[in-house]
């Protein structure tokens, strides 16, 4: 076994949590330490059940949002030939097509994003969302928080996970990315070309919060269930 893959299973039952802890692969210069998958019977945000994933230091909680709520990324049309809400509660959206102001974005497959590693520009968002104090939901179905380490992107599947480094100052995060973005703005139509757009939680970490964009390098990292 390899020393960066780790593969334990189910430990024990605590408080009506299974807590198990499930593998993944990733560069030597990704991350080191145990990933945890904690399904937990407590009700969160939305009144659903949610998953925590536990990844060295980070912690994700992954929460359904509920259907009637607006996407963070409004502008996403379509997704797999179907309205958003449908793919969503059809579980199409993972690696489907989308369509976004008439254009269709083709996300890359699972196995073409395991050596997904590039360098270019990254933005944050979801104020907004703070701010009027009302739920969003992502392009995958998930709550989104812009508290917690999450992340959107135009061709990565729905979700993964991917470690960004900020170029500028060394910091390192992990991000799930489980939306999409970022797109073309009808002011400023060079936001498309950025490369991911990390929650206000994440660009805090990142140390890029005041400025806006930075410059970062995203890499994927493989988690298996």
């Amino acid at each position: 076994m390899k020393p960066w893959t780790a593969v334990i299973f189910l430990v024990f039952m605590l408080n009506a949590c299974a807590v198990v802890e499930v593998p993944y692969d990733a560069a030597k210069t990704a991350v080191k330490g145990s990933v945890w998958a904690v399904k937990t019977g407590c009700t969160v945000t939305a009144g659903a059940v949610a998953t925590v994933y536990k990844i060295g230091k980070f912690t994700f909680n992954v929460v359904k949002a509920p259907l009637d709520w607006p996407l963070a990324h409004s502008e996403i049309k379509s997704i797999g030939g179907l309205p958003p809400r449908e793919a969503i509660r059809l579980g199409r959206v993972r690696t489907a097509p989308y369509v976004v102001d008439g254009r269709t974005y083709r996300p890359m497959s699972v196995k073409e994003a395991r050596t997904y590693n590039q360098t270019g520009l990254a933005s944050w968002y979801g104020y907004e969302t703070l701010r009027q104090n009302k739920g969003a939901m992502t392009a995958d179905g998930e709550v989104f928080n812009p508290n917690w380490l999450s992340a959107a992107h135009k061709y990565l599947p729905l979700p993964c996970f991917v470690k960004v480094t900020n170029l500028e100052n060394g910091r390192q995060i992990l991000a799930r990315v489980n939306d999409r973005g970022p797109f073309p703005a009808k002011g400023n139509p060079a936001a498309g070309k950025r490369i991911i757009d990390l929650s206000m939680g994440a660009a805090k970490k990142l140390g890029f919060y005041g400025k806006g964009i930075a410059r970062v390098r995203v890499q994927t990292i493989k988690i298996a269930s």
